[in-house]
């Protein structure tokens, strides 16, 4: 498509010139004709380093039921140990320093671990609401086309159905003209 039909579709259809244009808008507008589809999320799983799919995993089990209804059990396990089958010889007795020492560095080192995944879950979520937001400006810039189209095609076919409503209505002047006049 040529620079100039760029420009004069720029106008047409969001009323500001191309150099105006927010960049999405322009991708949209240069890419109109042609599918705008890409897997985003294939692009950004191919270039993730170690760390992030590891941080990715640790996210995912840590934040799952099966994760939740382990650890439960294991503190379970380490009350029932310490408090009834130890008692007295218990190696973390009740109120369990130990164990609230060990939860805190789980707590230290995992809500990180979890913050960068979700850090790159909402960066994924960015860049797939701009890939939606172009597609829906796609859908709409068709529309608009087609509207046209169909305005133009409406428009040619009222101005040949007046043409030949003209060389009727002359033909029939012309009859009228070459018929006696009525008698009263």
């Amino acid at each position: 498509m040529s620079n100039e039909v760029t420009r004069e579709r720029a106008r047409r259809w969001f009323g500001r010139s191309l150099e105006k244009l927010h960049p999405a808008e322009r991708r949209v507008l240069e890419r109109a004709g042609r599918p705008l589809v890409e897997d985003y999320a294939a692009r950004a799983q191919a270039k993730i380093t170690f760390g992030e799919r590891l941080s990715d995993r640790i996210a995912e089990v840590g934040g799952s039921w099966h994760f939740i209804l382990s650890f439960l059990g294991f503190l379970v396990l380490w009350a029932v140990v310490n408090v009834v089958l130890l008692r007295s010889d218990a190696f973390d007795p009740y109120p369990f320093v130990f164990l609230n020492l060990i939860l805190s560095m789980l707590a230290a080192i995992q809500a990180p671990i979890i913050m960068m995944s979700q850090n790159r879950a909402a960066d994924r979520d960015r860049i797939e609401a701009g890939h939606d937001y172009e597609v829906n400006l796609k859908a709409e810039i068709e529309i608009i086309a087609l509207h046209e189209k169909i305005d133009s095609l409406r428009r040619a076919e009222i101005a040949a159905l007046t043409e030949t409503l003209d060389r009727i209505t002359t033909r029939l002047e012309r009859i009228e003209a070459r018929l006696p006049a009525e008698r009263p």
